[in-house]
C-alpha cells in the first residue's frame, strides 16, 4: 500500500484539479474501496456503480480532506462506506444495525489497518455498544441508529418521525449521555 503521505499529495492535487494525481489515487486505492464496497453491498455489479459514484464525490470533495482529522485512506473508505450505506438505506429504509456482527464491524469501523487483535477489540466494543444500546430507551436507541448509522440529521429525523426539531436533538442527547455512562461502567 502507498504511504499517507503520498495518498495525501495526490488528494491535495487533485483538489487542485490534477487529473494524473486523481488517476494514481484511484490506482492506489481503488482496490480496498472495492473491496469494501462488496463486501457491505455484496454484489460486484453494486459494488462497481458505487465504486464509480465514491470516486466522483472524492474528485469533488478532495478540498475538503484535512490530514489533521484522519488519514487519507480513512477518509477515502469513509466515504465509499456512506455510499454504500446511502445504497443500502435506498434500497431497504427501515434498515437497522446488520445481524452480522463481522458486517457491522466492516460498517462502523474506521481503522485503515486491522489484523486480529483489532479485529478482537472491534468486536468487543461492538457487544459492549449492543448491550449498552439495549438498555436504553426505544426511541432514543431509534435515534442513535438513526443518526449514526443511517447518518440521518437532525432535521431529516424530525421530518420522518413527524416531532418537533428540539424533541429529536433532546433524544439524540439523552441516548448518548445514556450510552457513555453504560459504556463508561461497561469499561471498569
Amino acid at each position: 500500500m502507498v504511504e499517507s503521505e503520498q495518498l495525501a499529495q495526490w488528494l491535495a492535487a487533485t483538489a487542485a484539479g490534477d487529473e494524473r494525481a486523481f488517476k494514481k489515487l484511484y490506482q492506489a486505492t481503488s482496490p480496498h474501496l472495492f473491496a469494501l464496497l462488496l463486501r457491505i453491498l455484496r454484489t460486484q455489479d453494486s459494488a462497481e456503480d458505487a465504486l464509480q459514484d465514491v470516486y466522483v464525490k472524492i474528485w469533488q470533495k478532495a478540498k475538503t480532506y484535512e490530514s489533521k482529522r484522519g488519514a487519507p485512506l480513512s477518509w477515502l473508505m469513509s466515504i465509499a462506506r456512506y455510499r454504500a450505506l446511502d445504497l443500502l438505506r435506498r434500497s431497504d429504509p427501515e434498515m437497522g444495525l446488520p445481524e452480522d456482527a463481522e458486517m457491522a464491524a466492516i460498517v462502523l469501523s474506521d481503522n485503515e489497518t486491522s489484523g486480529p487483535q483489532a479485529n478482537s477489540e472491534t468486536m468487543q466494543s461492538l457487544g459492549a455498544v449492543d448491550h449498552c444500546l439495549q438498555t436504553l430507551r426505544p426511541e432514543q436507541r431509534r435515534s442513535l441508529m438513526m443518526v449514526y448509522y443511517e447518518g440521518l440529521t437532525h432535521q431529516e429525523m424530525s421530518d420522518r418521525l413527524d416531532m418537533p426539531l428540539g424533541t429529536v436533538k433532546s433524544l439524540v442527547r439523552r441516548g448518548l449521555i445514556g450510552l457513555r455512562a453504560c459504556l463508561a461502567d461497561f469499561e471498569k
